[in-house]
């Protein structure tokens, strides 16, 4: 049985690409490289991850400012906020802020790019303290999750409505295709079957021939909507 821990993490679940595909177990290594392959292509290409995985940020805090942008995006969930003083977290220099001190909500980007931030309660004091902590989740996950939210806090001076986070958000169905489209052209290329390739080619067909490939129109398409545009 296939070690679950050391699965590599794709847009589309290798047995629903071979059903798809409509292939067998004897081409699972091809079809594996082909998903992993698309998938780090389109990353790469949007700028950012996709799938749900727990991140960690020391965010710098300027000019006492309560808002606190998180890098990645969709947010789901916040395990652990700390806030110090000094260029790393110690009992002595710092402090854990507890949930009904801060607010996770949806930044100003939302409509381009879903950027989450985290908005501090004042009492928090954040004139005491130089940077912020923030352990949390983020990303979609391939399938349909279970509900698996947190409580928000609320504080009585804060004026910006919370963000509701009540599930993972499941994977974007133009990011399931764009992996689909990308991870069977590869696959056909590698099989013999150069149907609508495009891209550069390097070698004269012969084994050890070395694709250096564009990305497709069509997958580009899908994924633009996805790139991120500032860092």
């Amino acid at each position: 049985m296939e070690d679950k821990q050391n699965e590599v993490k794709t847009l589309i679940a290798l047995e629903d690409f071979k059903a798809l595909m409509s292939i067998d177990d004897r081409d699972d290594k091809t079809a594996r490289f082909c998903l992993v392959t698309a998938s780090l292509s389109i990353e790469q290409y949007c700028k950012r991850k996709f799938l749900r995985k727990q991140y960690f940020e020391t965010i710098q805090i300027i000019n006492n400012y309560l808002v606190l942008p998180l890098k990645e995006y969709p947010v789901s969930e916040i395990l652990l906020v700390s806030a110090f003083v000094g260029e790393r977290y110690t009992q002595e220099n710092g402090r854990i802020i507890e949930p009904e001190f801060y607010r996770p909500m949806v930044g100003n980007g939302y409509n381009e790019e879903m950027i989450f931030e985290l908005l501090l309660s004042s009492s928090v004091r954040p004139y005491e303290y130089s940077f912020v902590n923030v352990t949390y989740i983020a990303g979609y996950v391939v399938s349909n999750p279970l509900p698996c939210g947190f409580e928000t806090g609320s504080f009585s001076e804060a004026k910006t409505p919370e963000l509701e986070i009540s599930a993972s958000l499941p994977l974007p169905e133009d990011l399931s295709a764009a992996c689909l489209e990308l991870a069977s052209w590869n696959f056909n290329r590698y099989k013999g079957r150069r149907i609508g390739m495009s891209g550069n080619i390097k070698g004269a067909g012969v084994q050890g021939e070395h694709f250096e490939l564009s990305m497709p129109e069509n997958v580009r398409a899908l994924i633009e909507p996805y790139r991120r545009k500032t860092i």
